[in-house]
């Protein structure tokens, strides 16, 4: 069994890899940053006995996405599931203060690069008669709140895609999922707040947030049923979370 993920070189991804990893699955780890990738390889190889194939390109050069698809060779091009999960929030405040930025930045990671890698990966898919594409959304696909505006609208997308993904190919026996998570500690602050560690610490004071490990664990969970099943989403929050803005916190 083979497994695909995008932005394996921290949080959800490099958890997902791990996760499908311990379960003796092979897979394809993707990032832009060639030496945690490299490093990511080498740990998972020496901790478990599968085959992994590091990828290192920027999902938003369409390019780039044809050039390393085209390149997995025979023993790599049967993937059996497509983890989607790289993405990521920059900035955060009113639209009308929006940065045009990070914007584009936003768009072409969790929307264009989402579409790219699943676009030349299906056909392969279909032509192995099997394939599940599980794309990582967010709370934010599913309420927006102040500030977040075009992230909000990205993760709605996702969410939309998965939808008419699943149209789409379910003539072709091909699973397509969501997974939404809520809080989860991973870099995904530290990059909406620009390298602002203080700023991107406070967003978990006061209560436990996820992790990207429990968040493997649902991506997982997914990947590992029966042909016959296939669970369209999992909304998962941290216990401490009830809305996007409503947290329990101890101080």
């Amino acid at each position: 069994m083979i497994a695909y993920i995008t932005g394996a070189t921290s949080g959800i991804g490099e958890a997902c890899a791990n996760k499908f990893a311990a379960q003796g699955w092979n897979i394809v780890i993707t990032g832009r940053r060639i030496e945690r990738l490299e490093s990511l390889k080498q740990e998972i190889q020496n901790k478990y006995a599968v085959e992994v194939l590091a990828q290192n390109y920027d999902l938003r050069n369409l390019e780039e996405v044809k050039r390393n698809i085209a390149d997995l060779d025979d023993n790599w091009s049967k993937v059996d599931v497509l983890v989607n999960n790289a993405g990521l929030a920059v900035g955060k405040g009113p639209f009308q203060e929006g940065i045009y930025d990070d914007w584009e930045r936003m768009i072409d990671t969790n929307l264009k690069g989402l579409i790219y890698v699943s676009r030349e990966l299906i056909p392969r898919m279909i032509k192995n008669g099997k394939g599940h594409i599980i794309n990582i959304a967010s709370l934010a696909g599913i309420e927006s709140y102040g500030g977040g505006n075009v992230y909000c609208a990205t993760k709605h997308g996702v969410r939309a895609l998965t939808r008419s993904m699943r149209i789409d190919l379910i003539h072709q026996g091909i699973k397509v999922s969501v997974v939404s998570p809520g809080a989860a500690d991973t870099e995904f602050s530290l990059v909406r707040y620009k390298g602002d560690k203080e700023m991107a610490d406070s967003t978990y004071e006061g209560y436990i947030p996820l992790r990207g490990e429990d968040i493997a664990e649902s991506v997982f969970f997914m990947a590992s049923q029966p042909a016959h099943v296939n669970i369209e989403e999992i909304f998962i929050l941290p216990t401490a979370q009830a809305s996007s803005t409503i947290f329990h916190r101890s101080n």
